[in-house]
């Protein structure tokens, strides 16, 4: 296997965040744990795809989505190419990976998604904002962690629990989509979330040829 080669390190207000490049592929390393890379994408594709499927068939043409987290851009460049997303943000709480797109080597991957005029980046904690904002969306696509059960920092693990979810649900326009990344299936995430009062809540698979699947988790807005 290649060597990684280090790009950028920075010490930010939630610790240490790194950019590599392993041969032509980027990754995103936060306190020591691997986030992602550049590799694949299919699974964060799924995010915003399944969350524009699952939305009732009148709410998919001018359809708003929160993305939570920018990542390698992935799921931004692939809402940015649906016309049917009217509004698309992004909260991103690291200023290093907002530069990294910006004006770094993943902007090859998010330019075109960042210059699109319904694009706006939230440099903001996705779990305070959520919190403290009045903004409602139609699908919110949550990608900060390695999973319900694999958060990157201690605090993000309150977005998963009861209160947290009550919140997601509050920021969901009626018959909206909560969408959640995981590195691999959560059968008590989905509990807690049928138990969070979310309906319709099942899980979409990303097939790979060896160990557990990637998923996303579905749950349509309680209200």
């Amino acid at each position: 296997m290649t060597s990684p080669v280090t790009l950028d390190r920075r010490e930010g207000p939630h610790g240490e965040v790194v950019l590599r490049r392993r041969a032509e592929h980027y990754e995103i390393i936060a306190n020591g744990t691997f986030l992602m890379d550049t590799s694949d994408g299919r699974s964060e594709r799924l995010l915003v795809d399944a969350a524009m499927a699952a939305l009732p068939e009148p709410s998919r043409s001018g359809a708003s989505v929160l993305i939570g987290g920018l990542g390698v851009g992935f799921s931004l460049a692939h809402a940015a190419a649906d016309s049917r997303w009217r509004r698309i943000a992004v909260a991103e709480r690291e200023e290093a990976i907002i530069d990294w797109h910006r004006q770094g080597p993943l902007a090859s991957i998010s330019g075109a998604a960042l210059a699109d005029p319904r694009t706006v980046v939230l440099h903001t904690d996705l779990v305070d904002y959520l919190r403290t904002t009045t903004d409602t969306y139609d699908a919110l696509c949550l990608d900060i962690d390695n999973g319900p059960d694999w958060t990157v920092t201690e605090d993000n693990g309150s977005l998963y629990a009861p209160e947290g979810l009550a919140v997601c649900a509050a920021r969901l326009n009626p018959g909206g989509i909560l969408a959640v990344w995981s590195a691999r299936p959560s059968a008590d995430f989905e509990e807690s979330l049928r138990n969070a009062g979310f309906s319709g809540v099942r899980t979409e698979e990303i097939p790979v040829a060896r160990g557990v699947p990637d998923v996303v988790h579905l749950a349509v807005h309680p209200g």
